[in-house]
């Protein structure tokens, strides 16, 4: 007979209680802790719902690390660069990844779009729609129909039967917080459910060499929903955002033990799918005729990537009393100081202001050589005089003022001269060993905030 046991879960990192409490004493969050019941199967119920595979699997024996052969790993490359890319080089065998973002955001679409244009025999599972919804979907994407196996089940026994049956090259299993297991009696998307199937898929994917591709569902504070093990027994986690007002989407990794953590795609929604963008500084860089103030250009990096994008700023009188600071795109404590540097070291008045700073495009740049682009952008809006829109800049700011160096300034020097760019200001300490006349672009040496705002503003 099954026996029937409850406990208490907490729904952020997982960890199990006897009795309720207020406060997850792993995590310290509050109101976190639910009451699940658990169902441990039989020995001869576990054989049936566990997942086995037809042959005997050697077990694993030590090994010299000096015997260890390198360079054996099989990737298998997709039609799509941008997801490449994110993956380190393509899709590994074995592998478990797994993808979140906010609802609607084109999660669904991105799988579909690359289980159709595979070379290659795909199972799709989905728990969340029909078998007519995901062929209307399919009808709209297009690409090869015939190898895309669909089925619509919750069921983690037959999904791992019909996957046995089947051997498809790549699983897909959209979402995972609606599979359930037999052995757990516990609504679907419940810490223990989500942990089980997770850990069952784990398996499989090890035991037979079968990519799995996993769908998250995230939180409102934009954390993936579950508990936290289901990110550390993953290989990859791929983050899909965007702004539901603009038609771009970024792939961003937050793990990945085959690659960079680094590393992005961006892709433009379109009436037939998602389209992969291969220069993105064109799509984020703005088509003005007029030149206004406030506004500079930085050469960014994400990852091996080098963009080119756009940093706006408008310094504007208080209103009220206390002057608001707002930034979208950019961290607003980092804000502070470069407004906090501006006003100690070079004597700009920025305390009476409203200050606004967004980074066009939508997207989020973490990157510190941008710091250059927004005390030029902030200048430039306070002085009311516009800069050039052949100038750009790459350098990161100090406390005491100092332009300080970065990293792969030639890449961020070739990508400006390759979209016509005439001069790009960089930190004086990056020009050691570049070769100005390889570049037709101009590149200017700054060592400190003053010299910036003597060569733009004086």
């Amino acid at each position: 007979m099954a026996k029937v046991q409850k406990v208490f879960a907490c729904t952020v990192c997982g960890t199990t209680y006897s009795k309720w409490a207020g406060q997850c004493s792993a995590c310290k969050e509050w109101n976190c802790i639910q009451e699940e019941i658990l169902v441990k199967a039989s020995p001869k119920e576990a054989a049936k719902s566990a997942w086995k595979k037809g042959k005997k699997r050697e077990k694993p024996r030590p090994k010299k690390l000096d015997t260890i052969r390198t360079g054996t790993t099989m990737r298998r490359q997709t039609h799509d660069a941008e997801f490449n890319r994110v993956l380190g080089g393509g899709i590994v065998d074995g592998s478990m990844v797994l993808i979140g973002g906010e609802p609607g955001i084109g999660k669904s679409t991105l799988m579909l779009q690359l289980s159709l244009e595979l070379n290659a025999k795909v199972l799709y599972v989905s728990g969340e729609e029909s078998e007519e919804q995901i062929k209307m979907r399919a009808d709209r994407l297009g690409g090869n129909l015939s190898d895309c196996y669909i089925m619509a089940d919750t069921s983690l026994e037959n999904l791992l039967s019909q996957a046995d049956q089947l051997q498809p090259d790549i699983l897909v299993v959209d979402s995972i917080q609606t599979i359930t297991t037999a052995l757990i009696d516990a609504a679907p998307g419940a810490v223990s459910q989500v942990r089980q199937c997770s850990t069952e898929l784990q398996r499989f994917a090890k035991e037979s060499a079968i990519p799995v591709f996993l769908i998250g569902h995230i939180t409102k504070d934009g954390a993936i929903a579950g508990p936290k093990v289901l990110e550390h027994i993953v290989d990859v986690v791929l983050q899909f955002e965007g702004d539901r007002n603009y038609t771009h989407r970024i792939l961003r990794t937050i793990k990945n033990r085959f690659g960079s953590t680094s590393e992005l795609g961006i892709y433009e929604m379109v009436g037939s799918g998602l389209r992969e963008v291969s220069n993105p500084s064109e799509l984020l860089l703005s088509q003005k005729e007029d030149r206004l103030s406030g506004s500079a250009i930085a050469a960014t990096l994400e990852g091996i990537r080098p963009m080119l994008i756009e940093t706006q700023a408008l310094v504007s009188a208080a209103v009220y009393s206390s002057p608001q600071r707002s930034a979208t795109g950019f961290d607003l404590r980092r804000l502070s100081m470069l407004l906090a540097v501006l006003e100690k070291r070079c004597g700009f008045q920025f305390a009476s202001n409203d200050i606004f700073l967004n980074i066009a495009g939508g997207i989020k740049v973490n990157d510190p050589a941008i710091d250059l682009a927004i005390i030029s952008a902030l200048i430039s809006s306070l002085e009311d005089v516009a800069l050039s829109s052949t100038l750009c800049f790459a350098g990161e700011v100090g406390l005491s003022g100092e332009i300080r160096s970065i990293q792969r300034v030639e890449q961020r020097i070739q990508e400006a001269n390759r979209l016509g760019f005439e001069q790009i200001f960089v930190p004086k300490f990056n020009l050691k060993g570049i070769d100005r006349q390889l570049y037709d672009i101009e590149i200017i040496a700054v060592s400190k905030v003053e010299e910036l705002y003597n060569y733009l503003f004086a």
